[in-house]
């Protein structure tokens, strides 16, 4: 079944571009050129993937993000101006999985979208060995990649659950930021580690009650990361 892309910029010499390449490869492209269009087709299909750029008319690629996380976890990359580091980490703090810094290569742009396609199939592939995590208060349902605490559904992105399934699965042990970039994101991610440290805090923000002293995602100063519930 032919993956489906949507993609979002109102220069549309970049989305004739992009969408060219992506169909080449047998993709489903979708394309929008403003704010609204994008969370309209967002909330009306099931994408595998939405490129999404920052700068967009009627509705900025930041709000958009945050919009379409409130109902569904797609893998979404933010487009970003050259250098501009509050914007990447802004789009991570909104939800983002991922950014590409423009002016891109196309061919840089198809192999960051097979690889995050790739570990998100590998996340579905699971399905063929039903796994359900418990831990605590915590309930990992690994198959459906959904998070339940004391029986209430909490919504994470696709990053979120990677992050929290790799801590939960060996507590206590303390990880890195530097490994755990590798180990969520991969070894070709060319982001750094402040991606870890962002996705922590919203991670610690929508589990924990008290995130400033976590129960769960707790931190080992100089060190990284570790899960332990007592």
């Amino acid at each position: 079944m032919a993956k489906k892309v949507l993609v979002v910029d109102d220069e549309k010499l970049i989305v004739k571009g992009i969408r060219f390449s992506l169909e080449q490869d047998g993709m489903e492209v979708d394309c929008a050129y403003d704010g609204e269009e994008a969370l309209k087709l967002a909330t009306e299909n099931a994408y595998d993937m939405v490129l999404l750029d920052i700068m967009l008319p009627k509705m900025d690629g930041f709000e958009v993000c945050q919009q379409i996380r409130e109902f569904s976890s797609m893998p979404i990359v933010m487009l970003t101006a050259k250098g501009d580091d509050m914007d990447k980490i802004l789009g991570l703090e909104y939800g983002a999985d991922d950014y590409i810094t423009k002016p891109f290569n196309i061919l840089e742009v198809k192999a960051r979208i097979k690889a995050i396609m790739r570990r998100t199939s590998a996340g579905q592939e699971k399905k063929e060995n039903p796994r359900v995590v418990t831990a605590g208060d915590l309930k990992l349902d690994c198959e459906s990649r959904r998070l339940f605490i004391l029986g209430k559904e909490v919504n994470l992105t696709a990053k979120e659950f990677d992050l929290l399934e790799l801590l939960v699965n060996n507590p206590n042990k303390v990880y890195g930021r530097e490994n755990l970039l590798n180990l969520v994101w991969g070894y070709e991610y060319p982001g750094d580690v402040r991606t870890v440290d962002v996705h922590v805090r919203r991670l610690r923000e929508k589990i924990e009650s008290n995130p400033s002293e976590p129960k769960y995602v707790h931190t080992k100063w100089g060190v990284g990361y570790y899960y332990s519930q007592n």
